[in-house]
C-alpha cells in the first residue's frame, strides 16, 4: 500500500488531500474523500463563520475520519474562522492567500495540525519556523489562486528548503502525477480539479460539464495586475477580464468590481456567461465522473504500480 509519514501524522490511509475549493468543497465532498482514506477539506472561502460552522457540524455526521478546513486569509471572515476551528477542534487546517503566522500559536495549542499552502521556498521556511506540521507546495498549474513557479520547479526546491513533510499540488490529476511528486521529494499530493467531477461534489452540473469537456489549452490565468492571479477555464467572463486587465482605461477598482461574485455565479448558479470556472491545467485529463473513492483508488493504484516498476529504468 502506498503510504508516507503524512499518513501517520494525520491518521489517514492514503497521502491524498482534496483541495479547498471555495464555494465547492463542502462537507459532503470532504466527508466522501475522508471516508475513502484521504483528507477531505471544507473550504471556508469568503463564507461567514456561521456557514462554515454548519459545514463542520455536517461533516461530523457524515464521517468519523479526520478532515480539514481551508481558510482563505484574504477573506474578511478569516479571523472568525480562525477562532471557529479552535472551538470545534477541527483536526487539520490548511491556509491560502496570506500569511497565517498570527494564528499559528492558538491553532497549535488547540491541537490542530496546521498545513499552509506555499508558493515559494521563503514562505515555506517561514511557515516551518512558525510551527507548521507540513506545507503544500502549489505550482501555477493549479486552479484558483496561483503563484509564478511551476510544480516541477517549486516542489524539489521546497523539499530541499524545509525538514517538514511537503505535499505537492498543481497539475496532478492521476497516478503519474502522484508518482512524479514522490520522486521529487513530496510526502503526498493535493488534488482539486479532478475532485470537481466527483459524484459527491455538489458544484453546479454546468461546471462539471465544462471540466469534462475541457482540453489541454483551455485555462487562463488572470488577475496578475491586481496581485492575486487565479487560473480558470477560458469563458466569456475570463476572456473579458483578460481584456480589461490590459486596458489602461480600466482602473484597478473597476477590475476588482467586475470580478466580484464570479466564482459563486459559476459554482452555485452555473452561469456560463458571467461565471468564473476555476480549474487547473489538468482539466483536459478529466473526462469521467466518479465517486471520490473511485478517484482515490485509481490514482493510488496507478502510482503504486509506477513506483513499484521504477527500478526497471536502473541498470
Amino acid at each position: 500500500m502506498l503510504t508516507s509519514p503524512i499518513c501517520d501524522l494525520l491518521g489517514i490511509d492514503y497521502p491524498v488531500f482534496q483541495g479547498g475549493m471555495a464555494w465547492i468543497a463542502d462537507a459532503d465532498l470532504a466527508a466522501a474523500v475522508s471516508n475513502a482514506g484521504g483528507l477531505g477539506i471544507i473550504a471556508a472561502g469568503n463564507a461567514p463563520a456561521t456557514v462554515v460552522e454548519e459545514q463542520i457540524r455536517r461533516a461530523r455526521t457524515l464521517t468519523d475520519k479526520p478532515f480539514g478546513v481551508n481558510i482563505m486569509l484574504m477573506s474578511p471572515y478569516a479571523g472568525d474562522i480562525a477562532e471557529l476551528v479552535v472551538q470545534h477542534k477541527v483536526p487539520v487546517v490548511t491556509t491560502g492567500a496570506g500569511n497565517p503566522s498570527k494564528h499559528m500559536a492558538a491553532w497549535r495549542e488547540a491541537g490542530i495540525t496546521v498545513i499552509p499552502v506555499v508558493p515559494s521556498t521563503g514562505i515555506a521556511k517561514l511557515m516551518q519556523r512558525a510551527g507548521a506540521a507540513a506545507v503544500v507546495a502549489e505550482g501555477g498549474e493549479s486552479g484558483g489562486h496561483v503563484g509564478d513557479l511551476t510544480t516541477m520547479a517549486l516542489l524539489p526546491q521546497v523539499c530541499d528548503a524545509v525538514t517538514i513533510p511537503v505535499i505537492a499540488a498543481g497539475g496532478i490529476g492521476d497516478g503519474r502525477g502522484m508518482a512524479a511528486s514522490f520522486m521529487l521529494g513530496a510526502s503526498g499530493v493535493q488534488i482539486g480539479t479532478r475532485f470537481l467531477v466527483a459524484k459527491e461534489c455538489n458544484v453546479h452540473p454546468t461546471y462539471k460539464q465544462k471540466i469534462l469537456k475541457a482540453h489541454d489549452i483551455d485555462t487562463i490565468a488572470t488577475g496578475r495586475r491586481l496581485g492575486h492571479p487565479v487560473r480558470s477555464l477560458k469563458t466569456p467572463f475570463s476572456r473579458a477580464f483578460w481584456d480589461k486587465e490590459y486596458d489602461c482605461a480600466v482602473s484597478d477598482e473597476e477590475l476588482e468590481k467586475y470580478g466580484e461574485g464570479a466564482l459563486r455565479l459559476a459554482a452555485i448558479d452555473g452561469d456560463a456567461q458571467r461565471g468564473c470556472f476555476l480549474a487547473g491545467q489538468i482539466a483536459g485529463m478529466v473526462d469521467t465522473e466518479q465517486t471520490a473513492a473511485e478517484i482515490i483508488t485509481e490514482i493510488v493504484t496507478q502510482a503504486e504500480s509506477l513506483l513499484t516498476n521504477a527500478p526497471r529504468w536502473v541498470k
